[in-house]
């Protein structure tokens, strides 16, 4: 299994009235922490897209435990649970600065040629990444 953290602090406008983390933010926030795990990995989006593979998401989910707040300094955890195929799955812990777990939830994301929006393998320099977490 692969896995990697990345932090974001809660800006103002990312906040409802309550001080709280709006929930819709954590599709960001999910977002940034999955780019961020595939370059600690050493794989690039942009170079993929550049090379004719996209990544849409296909589902995406989130539980809601206790409230992110304004300016808080927050962790994502992100794992990949097993090899891609012509789908990826993430799965995602944020954790406050206590350290208690406020929100996972999981995305799947599909392998498309950017062309003809059709489905492809992954990348085989993502697989050579990723095959040592796997063994």
């Amino acid at each position: 299994m692969f896995q990697a953290e990345t932090q974001i602090r809660v800006r103002y406008a990312e906040t409802d009235q309550m001080g709280y983390v709006y929930y819709g933010n954590y599709a960001v926030y999910f977002e940034v922490a999955r780019v961020e795990a595939m370059r600690s990995a050493g794989f690039s989006y942009r170079e993929m897209e550049e090379n004719g593979v996209m990544m849409p998401v296909l589902e995406s989910h989130f539980r809601y435990l206790k409230p992110g707040k304004y300016d808080e300094l927050l962790t994502i955890k992100t794992l990949i649970p097993e090899l891609p195929g012509v789908r990826i799955r993430f799965e995602y812990q944020v954790m406050n600065e206590s350290g208690e777990v406020i929100t996972e939830g999981w995305t799947t994301l599909a392998f498309l040629k950017k062309d003809s929006h059709t489905p492809t393998r992954p990348p085989g320099n993502l697989l050579a990444l990723l095959k040592p977490f796997f063994n």
